[in-house]
């Protein structure tokens, strides 16, 4: 790499992280803001809130750290380009292309430190910050799913309850299906049923067992039942900020188990694990339209070109909103929905590239 290129890199990598320092004490603030109301009423310990707001600098770090890089990349390319820099730099006869190396190089640095952040570290980020939402800020709202629970437990296994309390680890309405080579073997419903710690037994009362038989069921009925069921209370209704607090392998390995289950949260989740890909990627397509839109004088100057970026970012923040939306509440592919903001934008890179070069 020539001198050039290691300045720019430099210039790169010191203005992202400059900017993410500077935005990181400005939204403790505002979130502070928000919540210092409920954190006082809910008397929540001064260290559980120091520890919330480590949790909160890596969720929002991980969250925005595209914008910020866009912004960054308009920022210090906007200086270049006023004090004629990048007009010197291409007249000495290099392609526009090469001048690009470095923006490159330095997107990949942030977008393989992006990728290790959102496989290992921001999940046990969002756990903690999750938590402390739920235990202190959101007291009576169930952060799981717990009306008219539907899984399928194994290969052969089905249950179903109208009420799941997480808390007290009972329901309400339970039965459980058993099926070999799809068909109804027997089924086992019950008013309550309680999972009991000290015992490790499953407490069931008023239960009805119905055995199918060739010819004729039978009915077993009994007013209360402890037993071994092939489950655990706690994966049966996972709660619905889980896939955030998962790394890489455990993510993958609790999709393929939700699925199984027919979760009717598979959509969420699936979202959550395309997004570790596609928003780390996005360095390279935001560092392409950001050099573009800003590597020749203007009239109106850096002003012009931040006002495009932020145009820009948040018509990316909006799309990958509403299609991360859309593809949790709906039949619409995961995959088309949280990669479509980066396509479009890839489009939009292409063009203002050609339109630079020339």
């Amino acid at each position: 790499m020539k001198i050039l290129d290691w300045y720019i890199l430099k210039r790169y990598l010191g203005t992202f992280l400059t900017m993410l320092f500077l935005f990181i004490p400005i939204g403790i603030t505002v979130n502070l803001a928000e919540k210092i109301d409920k954190i006082l009423e809910n008397q929540v310990p001064f260290m559980e809130v120091v520890y919330y707001y480590f949790d909160f600098i890596i969720y929002f770090a991980n969250l925005l750290f595209p914008i910020f890089l866009f912004l960054s990349v308009i920022w210090f390319t906007s200086k270049l380009a006023m004090n004629t820099e990048i007009i010197a730099y291409l007249s000495s006869g290099v392609s526009f292309y090469r001048f690009l190396r470095p923006y490159l190089i330095g997107a990949t640095i942030v977008c393989l430190g992006a990728l290790a952040s959102s496989m290992y570290l921001a999940p046990q980020a969002n756990k903690g910050y999750n938590e402390f939402i739920y235990q202190y800020l959101k007291k009576g709202k169930e952060a799981q799913e717990t009306s008219d629970v539907y899984r399928q437990i194994n290969d052969q296994e089905f249950i179903y309850a109208s009420h799941f309390q997480p808390k007290s680890q009972s329901a309400r309405n339970f039965t459980l299906e058993h099926f070999e080579n799809n068909e109804l073997k027997f089924k086992l419903s019950a008013s309550t049923l309680k999972w009991e710690e000290e015992d490790s037994l499953y407490h069931l009362k008023r239960v009805d067992k119905r055995i199918v038989g060739k010819e004729r069921d039978s009915i077993l009925y009994l007013r209360t039942l402890d037993t071994l069921l092939p489950f655990e209370f706690d994966e049966l209704t996972p709660e619905n900020y889980i896939a955030e607090t998962l790394n890489f392998t455990e993510l993958n390995d609790f999709i393929e188990k939700e699925q199984r289950r027919g979760s009717g949260n598979i959509n969420r989740y699936l979202v959550v694990a395309y997004k570790r890909w596609s928003i780390p990627v996005s360095a390279f397509i935001l560092t392409i339209i950001a050099v573009a839109v800003s590597s020749f004088k203007r009239r109106g100057g850096m002003g012009v070109n931040l006002a495009v970026g932020i145009s820009l970012a948040f018509v990316y923040v909006f799309f990958d909103k509403v299609f991360g939306t859309i593809a949790e509440q709906s039949t619409f592919s995961p995959f088309l929905a949280v990669w479509f903001p980066n396509f479009v934008f890839g489009l939009l890179a292409v063009v203002l590239l050609l339109r630079a070069k020339r």
